[in-house]
């Protein structure tokens, strides 16, 4: 069980958000009247089509399943599933419950589930029972005798009996929705435990509030001019904070549609958002690469009006080309789970704001970047929607400055009022006591038409420290180094910086969220 109002991080700013009106004091479980009422479609997935009236009654049902089974306010719940209807349910009982949702990416297996559930010490599991060629059952059963506790397991979708000491979903959605206890739930209480995607070897359990998390949301919705009649299109995982915010939390927060799409596939997303007309998104640059490949083949722009795209180094080439093919505004967005959009560019600024930059901070946020006047520094950030802490209250002493601030571990530059992420600290190749941005060799690799797909990491060399080495996805035939080399001297980039080896790959090793997993890459050409 998580205490409710556990303080991890330095505090001293809370006063001011609630005088200011930053923070509402509402709780996420509070919907809005949709423009439609009760029969106005909430959620479309696939053939199954939920209205909020539906919506709220099987909501209300898994709550009171939950609650006669043991798991009550505190407790957290565990959610592994796709984008499907029930993930969406049970985060909402668990809301309405006052637990704390733990959604957990799909593509996590024993290794990583098994260290999350020992850490969060869940009092309950959701999970699919086969979901693409993947038993979650069987990977339960192989988990339970290590863990410290043996939570409620449920299956959705189950296919076939179950093994003993597991429930179908169906039991929870028959439960008699009537007279639920009053949970005493406040907005400042803990309600989300979601684990870093995995760009460092072992993830972190970071812990937000009802108000952090409406307070992002709302500044998005003000940002971005997202109305309740705008339906939203999702494909990132409800699991990954893009998802659980945009795919979850924000369409009662407006009353509004939210289409689901369990599997990517551009040619599929693309007729989702035709067939529902879907205005919004935001998603990795995976995500945007492959609805701007579907529709220049289709030639023809999209329903969209807008497309923040983060998560993942998003080249300035591909936002170009996406408000050029998609005919809507993308702009790139940075934030994470930490802190979950820290800065954006609005929807009506300039191509280069929205290409080259990151955008300018959103509403209050502050950063300040530590290191040599005009270099990269780490950018270090504070503001409504900054996390209460990790889980492991040992991680804050570094995460934090005594004063509240979160050091985020990225490198940035302020451009007229614009922050540019340059990298990862970890993402500076040091070559002869120079340091080389990764990011800059490769926004500039990337606009080489045999380049697909292109990460930049330090390898270790006896002479000069470190050197480059680029994995490179080729489209069609795939470039040599030199041609590569060739290229970036065209450019006019320092040689020092051209990348000194080259690997060509199938595809890139990534988070949920389409983020490259670099340490991945240093690991595989360490012993070069």
């Amino acid at each position: 069980m998580i205490t409710p109002t556990r303080q991890l991080r330095p505090g001293g700013l809370e006063a001011g958000y609630l005088e200011q009106g930053l923070w509402d004091q509402r709780l996420l479980s509070e919907w809005a009247t949709p423009p439609g009422g009760d029969a106005h479609p909430a959620i479309i997935d696939g053939d199954v089509t939920l209205d909020y009236g539906e919506l709220r009654r099987r909501r209300d049902a898994v709550a009171h399943g939950l609650n006669r089974r043991g798991v009550g306010p505190g407790e957290v719940v565990t959610v592994e599933l796709p984008n499907w209807w029930e993930a969406a349910v049970i985060m909402h009982a668990t809301l309405t419950s006052n637990g704390v949702i733990n959604p957990v990416v799909p593509i996590y297996r024993d290794a990583e589930v098994g260290f999350i559930l020992r850490q969060s010490g869940a009092a309950a599991v959701f999970v699919p029972h086969r979901f693409r060629g993947f038993d979650y059952v069987a990977m339960l059963q192989r988990l339970l005798p290590e863990l410290p506790r043996r939570p409620l397991m449920v299956v959705v979708r189950a296919q076939g009996p179950l093994p003993a000491g597991f429930i179908d979903f169906e039991e929870l959605l028959a439960e008699k929705s009537d007279h639920l206890p009053d949970p005493g739930a406040r907005s400042s209480d803990i309600c989300l435990l979601l684990y870093t995607s995995g760009t460092t070897a072992e993830a972190k359990g970071v812990l937000h509030s009802h108000d952090t998390l409406r307070y992002e949301n709302r500044s998005m919705v003000d940002l971005l001019g997202i109305e309740p009649t705008d339906s939203i299109f999702m494909a990132s995982p409800v699991t990954h904070i893009t998802g659980f915010l945009y795919g979850i939390l924000l369409p009662p927060m407006l009353g509004s549609t939210v289409v689901y799409l369990d599997v990517w596939d551009p040619e599929v997303a693309a007729d989702l958002i035709e067939a529902h007309q879907c205005r919004f998104t935001l998603g990795a640059t995976p995500f945007l690469q492959g609805l701007v490949d579907t529709y220049r083949r289709r030639d023809q722009h999209s329903a969209l009006r807008v497309f923040p795209c983060g998560g993942a180094d998003v080249p300035p080439e591909l936002v170009r080309q996406g408000r050029s093919v998609l005919g809507c505004a993308v702009m790139r967005v940075y934030g994470s789970s930490e802190f979950p959009t820290y800065s954006c560019s609005a929807p009506y600024a300039e191509e280069w704001l929205a290409a080259e930059t990151d955008g300018p901070p959103i509403g209050p946020g502050q950063h300040r970047i530590e290191g040599p006047p005009g270099q990269p520094g780490e950018l270090v950030v504070r503001g409504p929607e900054l996390f209460l802490g990790y889980l492991n209250p040992q991680l804050n002493n570094d995460a934090f400055s005594p004063d509240g601030w979160f050091r985020t571990g990225d490198l940035a530059t302020d451009d007229r009022g614009a922050i540019t992420i340059r990298g990862r600290s970890k993402d500076i190749i040091i070559r002869g006591g120079e340091n080389i941005s990764a990011k800059q060799i490769e926004d500039c690799l990337y606009r080489h038409p045999s380049v697909r797909e292109v990460a930049v990491v330090a390898m270790p060399d006896a002479r000069m420290g470190e050197k480059g080495c680029a994995f490179v996805v080729p489209e069609g035939d795939p470039p040599t180094l030199d041609v590569l080399c060739a290229f970036l001297e065209a450019a006019r980039i320092a040689r020092q910086k051209f990348p000194e080896h080259l690997e060509i790959v199938d595809e890139l090793p990534k988070t949920a969220s389409g983020k490259v997993q670099k340490f991945v890459l240093r690991q595989r050409v360490a012993g070069r």
